[in-house]
This record gives C-alpha cells, structure tokens and sequence, in this order.
C-alpha cells in the first residue's frame, strides 16, 4: 500500500470520495480515453488532449471537461465553476453516488471526445493580434530587444504592444517605445509593479 498523502495537489479530498471516484473511473474506463495523471490527479486524454478530469472536493466530487463549453449540456448539469476566469472549462458535481447516472455520464464523454476529434477548441480571442510597427523597426535594429521582447508570455507582449499603439500621435508612440524598451531589456513587465 502506497501512503496517499503524497499525491494530493487539488485532491486534497480525494480519500474522502475515493468509492465514488473510483465508480466514475470505472465508467470512464469503458471509453477510449487514456489515463494520465497531471496537477496530481487522473486527467484522460484522447490523443494526448486533455478531455476530462476527475477531482474530489469537500462538499462534492467532479468530473470536469476541459472543452466543457461545447457540450450541449441538455440535461442542464455542467457549471462553470469561475465565471469570468474560465472560458472552456465545464464541471458536473455530484454529492453521492447515487447521483451518477452511467449513460447519462458516458453520453457527455462520448459527446466531449467528438468534439475533440473535431478540433473544437476556443481560440484566443482577436486582440492578440496587435502589431507595432514602430517596435517592429526598433527590433530589427535591436536584435537583442527582439529577443528580449519575445522571452514575454503572449499577454505581456500585448499589453506592450496596446500601451504604445493606443497612443493617438505617432510622436506619443516614440516617447512610449522609449520608456518601454529599458523594461523590455531589463526583462521587467509593464504592470509589473502593480502586480
């Protein structure tokens, strides 16, 4: 026996829903997904895609869909557990056993790994897509403010990137470009200090 305190991460109650989330593996066994185990708890996954994952909770036990939001969701018992924080995620709670109906069950997996094999995935929304050609020049001059710039997770670049376009004047722009690029160098995010 293999003490269980060391595979807690997010199942910190997971012992305490253990013959209830062990039925649900058992009816997720019956699909094609595979078994791995990622944030310290089963996630099944078609093709290396994470579709569904299983948790226990202190007042319930989950399974959640990663892509949850594409669910049809008739029988009304997906919630999203942060409203504004997350777009795809969906989870079903139960608070017992008897709760969980098998087919009803194997309908959404079955109807989650469709989707998968369809590719439907959220895209990140359009605002990505900012581009400063201002920066642009400076990079090209400056290979190591390129490089620099690009070592940002894709949100800080754009807030760089929305701070100078969002300028009205393209000399507003230059001074803009000019304060930035010594954080940019420096490695130093633009809200940085306020986070």
């Amino acid at each position: 026996m293999e003490s269980k305190s060391e595979n807690k991460g997010i199942w910190k109650y997971g012992d305490k829903w253990e013959e209830e989330l062990l039925f649900l593996k058992s009816i997720i066994d019956k699909t094609e997904l595979t078994e791995t185990t990622k944030w310290g708890g089963p996630v099944y996954v078609y093709e290396k895609k994470n579709v569904i994952g299983l948790g226990g909770f202190k007042d319930y036990f989950a399974i959640w869909f990663f892509n949850g939001v594409f669910l049809k969701d008739e029988k009304k018992k997906l919630i999203n557990a942060q409203e504004n924080l997350t777009k795809s995620l969906r989870q079903w709670r139960f608070t017992s056993k008897d709760e969980v109906n098998e087919k009803e069950v194997l309908e959404y997996i079955h109807e989650a790994i469709e989707n998968e094999k369809q590719g439907k995935v959220i895209k990140p929304s359009k605002k990505e897509a900012i581009i400063s050609e201002l920066l642009e020049k400076e990079m090209t001059q400056n290979p190591a403010l390129k490089e620099a710039f690009q070592k940002f997770s894709p949100y800080k670049q754009y807030e760089f990137l929305e701070y100078i376009e969002t300028a009205k004047q393209e000399k507003t722009k230059l001074s803009r470009i000019e304060k930035v690029i010594p954080m940019i160098l420096a490695n130093v995010g633009l809200n940085d200090k306020y986070r």
